[in-house]
């Protein structure tokens, strides 16, 4: 039997849903049963009847569907997958400003540690943070800990006060204007989809600002022909498969996150061989947390 072959016996065995993020290898986004971003994953976790969750992604991710779906076993391919922006926000900062505005609402970006969560009155995703913040009937908002994403946000929200966190996407951030700029020089004709965990100078040069569930739906939508995809090179799997008539170019070439490339076929079939890899949270820690991934599962309908 093949890895994937086993894979699908083990699945049926064990009564297993595989979820995976578009940005791990193309291997693992084929044999998925969930494909999405980090919005999408967190919907479908709470609607599977599944016993298993395989989930393929970061520890975040994990700790998110363990979380929502506390008598499910989650488990991760790798449990070293890590997102660094995830550890990007001092809790500390979070209690001194709840001291200095009454009426500050804490949104807290999902690639965020349980543990910060439990500090924050909402979790967003990129897909619905617009949508999430607007519905706030809070004034002063601290956005954590992607200070881009929450850029990008207020820029859309001017008639709210943002405090932003000093915390970011390595890999996004990394992208600069004048890398962009020769990509564009490269491919003139070519619309560019960007993420808003890039920089703002970055997204001031896009024809479309969205997560990646949003660039995937755009460059399906679009009339272009050609597109400077600027996030990590995991989605491209999903568009080619999309749009096999249209061409997409990275707007760099190391455009990767190594954490979310840690994610193998192999490791997915080791952890449903041996169930090992069983994401734990405290109850207590998923008391805490759940609060505002609920209230973001309910503002994001």
């Amino acid at each position: 039997m093949t890895v994937k072959e086993k894979i699908q016996s083990l699945k049926k065995e064990r009564n297993a849903v595989i979820l995976a993020h578009y940005y791990v290898p193309d291997e693992v986004q084929e044999l998925s049963d969930y494909v999405g971003d980090s919005f999408y994953l967190s919907k479908v976790a709470t609607k599977t009847d599944a016993d298993v969750l395989v989930l393929c992604g970061v520890s975040f991710m994990g700790e998110s569907a363990k979380i929502l779906n506390p008598d499910k076993v989650v488990l991760m391919p790798d449990m070293e997958a890590d997102c660094p922006m995830a550890h990007m926000a001092d809790i500390e900062k979070i209690k001194e400003l709840r001291e200095q505005y009454e009426d500050l609402a804490v949104v807290c970006y999902i690639n965020s540690t349980a543990e910060l969560k439990t500090y924050s009155d909402v979790c967003v995703t990129s897909a619905n943070a617009l949508k999430i913040v607007r519905a706030l009937p809070n004034q002063h908002i601290f956005f954590v800990p992607d200070e881009n994403l929450g850029h990008y946000i207020a820029s859309c929200v001017p008639e709210k006060h943002f405090i932003f966190n000093d915390g970011r996407c390595p890999i996004h951030a990394a992208l600069k204007p004048e890398t962009l700029k020769k990509a564009k020089e490269a491919h003139p004709e070519a619309e560019v989809l960007i993420h808003p965990e890039c920089v703002p100078k970055t997204l001031e040069m896009a024809d479309y600002i969205g997560s990646t569930s949003g660039i995937i739906e755009y460059a399906g939508k679009s009339e272009a022909k050609s597109f400077i995809v600027c996030t990590e090179d995991g989605v491209l799997y999903e568009l080619k498969k999309k749009n096999p008539g249209k061409e997409f170019f990275l707007a760099k070439e190391d455009f990767c996150c190594p954490g979310m490339k840690r994610i193998t076929a192999q490791k997915v079939l080791e952890v449903l061989e041996h169930m090992t890899n069983q994401v734990e949270v405290s109850d207590e820690l998923r008391n805490r947390s759940m609060a505002p991934l609920t209230r973001m599962l309910e503002l994001a309908k």
